[in-house]
């Protein structure tokens, strides 16, 4: 036995602060293929940061960055240590080779150019598409903030740029849907010139996706982001060599100051015209098996014209030899897809049996080599930890003792700052839409359009405007959260209690995405690679209390519980994730098989966010809330008003109008009394009338069914209305509850009005309607049923109809059983 066998162990069993050198990594399938993505290839050293607080994950930094690994998947990399890492070799650098030359075909091409902005995750791309283009699209330091493809027109020097943003992504493999994406949108599309956005301090890592790029043979432009990053670690970059020996511009540029993009764009608009001297094909020389393993692949693919016009045989042949299903399926309609199979079967075994491989990870152990060699001749760091600051910060909020306490403690500030901080701006709108109301009321005559502007439309939308505040606030600290990076760190502390529940870590950024908004929560389920996590995932999103639930929760919070709001704020969250994870055990269980996934994560460093980041963010959210308020609110509010107007009472027709002229006639009252019993007809009337109405009628149907849960028909129709959109429950009580008239004739604060509805018939006459476990109840079911048609739509279009159909009966099911057993308990407590 050899002294290198002796001394070989495994990544797991590497104590915190200890260094090693990988020599292999064991296991197959997705696993091998992202964790030799992610830079875990032989000859790469490893230290041990820590582990998590739960001691699973575990934090590693290698090649300058930090990711997080399941104690169960670290064992499966083999490594060696106490200095006998020197000798495993990383595969050796072989250069470039000259590929085909691309020709110049400028004429006719016109000003029209196609753009693709292409980077890893964190790398600053979505920033660099912003500035560019004058887009507001999510930024976040954590991979998965752009979900889908954003475009944006802009203009330079008499040139029309099309640009797309495409999804971060550190490879475009078939690992997950957004490498899939990215890839698809490349050949299909074609762009023009592709943008690769790189992060500067960390270039080893981001150049594996610019290998396959070059692969590819299009035209490329390298965007070297975070440049002043790279300059603060005092590194020497011979950038202008490297571009010269890839045949790539490179381009300094540093997003959040807008450094550079200008220079981008020009670079961009000479590459499309072929003016760059520097542009020309390479193709990276993999070593001679490999390469004549692609030579043999490409003769067969070359064969058929057809193929070779469509594709870049190489990239193709590059493709078979990591055993890419995708490009099999792409191939499989070509006439001579048998012998393609045949041939690169054949040399993927040759491969591995020289190499002792799998043929995925020599490709990659390759295009390292070929990375580390490049930089060895044109970068030289200064050794220094660069991530002192993320250390220091992840000692507490990732440490075993205050990891979870601190987590806890920011979500409680972040549900009392929403009440105290919004409290002032929301009571200035509730003043100037209370003001609009009653200018309308006394300007305008009598009649049905009155009533609708007034009650209807002001009385509808301006209910839910108010509470605009509280919802930016909210979505400041889920900013904060996303833009520094604490996230990511989230998402570690978390996992193993995912793992508990059936759930990947990477499950926990959606469903804390999801407290802003549960559609772009759904979407963001892409960046889990395991298709029966995300549809998990998707299911139990709905349990996180979006910012649309938040309206109801502030009105019936402030109106029974104003002394311990943030409190039961707090526990109505909790109560989400509590419902989310039993859910996902049951489903997991019922529905979806046992199936592992790797949990591979970049830990991004600690940033610091940028006052213009944050404010774009909300403003983002503010202009979105304010076209919801013109949309579906508005048109429910009026909806809701004409239903609960209609049929309207004749005039003659109701005994109270009479009987409010004999009070005001009785001159034996005193002014007190009389105005006591008019306000208390008046009530009377308005709530016969309300029940004799259209919603009314509804409400009725309905009530059996809600009757058990403390709930009235009132209380009914608005869960009904809330199905739209939940701030519509907000404004269908605005609507419903104008019995409660002050003595001036305005209508008075909706919170005052709920809590003096009492029932005006039945075995509860006189009762109030609504009491604090009435309120929690409610609270309860908003939280649980039906989540809103945008989440049932998206939960569609990310899975299918089947799940969309089983999102609502199921959500809604247990909202009711929920609640009832809260107001049986509560009944009986109180």
């Amino acid at each position: 036995m050899t002294t290198e066998q002796t001394q070989r162990t495994y990544l797991s069993d590497i104590a915190t602060g200890d260094s090693a050198v990988i020599t292999r990594v064991a296991g197959h399938g997705a696993f091998r293929k992202r964790i030799t993505e992610m830079g875990f290839v032989r000859g790469k050293s490893v230290t041990v940061v820590k582990n998590a607080p739960l001691q699973d994950p575990i934090e590693y930094e290698i090649m300058g960055y930090h990711v997080s690994l399941r104690r169960s998947e670290a064992r499966r990399i083999e490594v060696l240590t106490d200095g006998s890492g020197d000798s495993v070799a990383a595969r050796p650098f072989k250069g470039t080779m000259a590929g085909d030359l691309r020709t110049n075909d400028s004429n006719g091409k016109g000003r029209t150019i196609n753009v693709a902005l292409v980077g890893n995750p964190n790398s600053g791309k979505t920033t660099l598409f912003n500035l560019a283009s004058g887009s507001h699209e999510r930024v976040g330091n954590y991979g998965g903030v752009t979900v889908d493809a954003k475009e944006a027109t802009l203009y330079h020097n008499g040139y029309v740029l099309n640009v797309v943003d495409l999804p971060g992504t550190y490879s475009i493999t078939e690992f997950t849907p957004e490498e899939l994406f990215v890839r698809t949108h490349i050949l299909e599309s074609m762009p023009d010139v592709v943008i690769n956005v790189i992060d500067g301090s960390n270039l080893e890592r981001n150049l594996f996706l610019t290998t396959q790029l070059i692969d590819m043979n299009i035209k490329v432009v390298i965007a070297l982001n975070m440049y002043d990053e790279l300059e603060k670690k005092s590194a020497s970059f011979d950038y202008h060599s490297l571009g010269a020996m890839i045949g790539i511009p490179i381009v300094p540029t540093i997003a959040v100051r807008n450094f550079g993009i200008s220079a981008l764009i020009q670079k961009v608009i000479d590459v499309f015209e072929e003016h760059d001297p520097l542009v020309r094909h390479i193709h990276i020389n993999y070593g001679s098996s490999i390469e004549a393993a692609i030579a043999e692949i490409q003769a067969v693919l070359k064969a058929n014209t057809d193929i070779a016009i469509a594709f870049s045989t190489r990239y193709l042949a590059i493709k078979l030899l990591e055993n890419d299903k995708t490009t099999r399926a792409q191939l499989s309609g070509y006439s001579n897809y048998t012998q393609v199979c045949t041939v690169s079967e054949k040399t993927v075994a040759s491969l591995e049996k020289e190499f002792g491989e799998k043929s995925e990870t020599v490709i990659a152990d390759a295009k390292y080599g070929f990375i580390a060699g490049a930089l060895s001749e044109t970068y030289v760091e200064k050794k220094e930890d660069r991530r002192n600051l993320s250390v220091a910060i992840d000692k507490v909020l990732t440490d075993k003792l205050f990891g979870f306490p601190v987590f806890l403690l920011f979500l409680w500030v972040m549900f009392q700052a929403t009440f105290s901080l919004g409290e002032y701006p929301m009571e200035w709108i509730d003043a100037g839409v209370g003001l609009i109301g009653d200018f309308l009321r006394h300007s305008m005559p009598d009649g049905a359009l009155r009533d609708l502007l007034a009650d209807g439309i002001i009385g509808g939308v301006g209910g839910v405007i108010v509470f605009l505040p509280n919802i930016l606030i909210l979505f400041f600290f889920i900013s904060l959260m996303e833009d520094t990076g604490y996230m990511a760190r989230v998402s570690f502390i978390m996992d193993k209690l995912m793992h508990k529940i059936g759930l990947h870590g990477k499950s926990f950024i959606p469903l804390l995405m999801g407290f802003g908004c549960n559609v772009p929560a759904v979407m963001a389920t892409r960046t889990i690679e395991s298709r029966k996590d995300r549809v998990l995932t998707m299911l139990i999103t709905p349990f996180m209390s979006c910012s649309a639930r938040l309206p109801v929760y502030v009105l019936l919070i402030s109106a029974f519980f104003p002394h311990h709001r943030g409190l039961v704020l707090f526990s109505i969250y909790m109560l989400g994730i509590l419902l989310a994870i039993i859910s996902a055990l049951l489903l997991k269980k019922l529905f979806f098989a046992k199936q592992e996934m790797p949990f591979v994560m970049e830990l991004p460093p600690y940033r610091v966010p940028t006052l213009r980041n944050a404010v774009l963010h909300m403003w983002h959210k503010a202009v979105q809330y304010l076209q919801k308020m013109g949309g579906v609110i508005l048109l429910a509010s009026i909806l809701i008003w004409a239903l609960s107007y209609y049929p309207h009472t004749a005039p003659g027709a109701s005994p109270y109008p009479m009987m409010i002229e004999r009070v005001h006639a009785n001159n034996s009252l005193t002014t007190e009394t009389r105005q006591k019993q008019v306000d208390s007809l008046e009530r009377l009337r308005l709530s016969e009338h309300s029940e004799k109405s259209f919603m009314g009628q509804l409400g009725h149907i309905i009530e059996p069914v809600i009757r058990p849960l403390g709930f009235d028909w009132k209380i009914g129709v608005s869960i009904i209305a809330g199905l739209a959109a939940k701030e519509v429950v907000v404004s269908s009580m605005g609507i419903l509850y104008q019995a409660n008239v002050d003595a001036d004739g305005s209508t008075g604060d909706l919170s005052v009005r709920l809590r003096s509805q009492e029932y005006a018939s039945g075995p509860h006459r006189g009762e109030k309607v609504y009491t604090p476990l009435t309120a929690y109840c409610l609270m309860v079911f908003i939280l649980i049923y039906f989540p809103c048609v945008a989440v049932i739509t998206a939960i569609k279009k990310e899975s299918h109809a089947k799940w969309a159909i089983f999102t609502v009966v199921y959500t809604t099911s247990i909202a009711w059983l929920v609640t009832f057993l809260v107001h049986q308990f509560g009944s009986l407590l109180l």
